[in-house]
């Protein structure tokens, strides 16, 4: 079996979105397929794999249209395990 250049099985680069503002639970079904937490200095993270260019544009879109401020995107290594932790600042 072929692993795609990302290192994963099935080719989709995971991505962290950090957002200024806290998102609750019932968000996660609006970002198919990201993890949603919520960090104490009051941002929220969405993470995990985005199947391709259009996808992108859709989380993009939708964080958009919360009116959250995006305060990062960042591809993630295909080799870590999990995204990074950021200390609270």
């Amino acid at each position: 079996m072929n692993t795609p250049a990302t290192g994963r099985p099935d080719g989709s680069p995971r991505y962290e979105f950090r957002l200024n503002g806290r998102l609750g639970p019932r968000w996660a079904a609006s970002f198919d397929g990201l993890s949603l937490r919520t960090e104490p200095d009051g941002t929220t993270v969405l993470h995990g794999p985005v199947a391709d260019q259009a996808a992108l544009h859709g989380v993009l879109q939708r964080v958009r249209d919360l009116g959250l401020p995006l305060l990062s995107v960042i591809r993630l290594d295909p080799d870590q395990p999990h995204p990074p932790v950021r200390a609270a600042r």
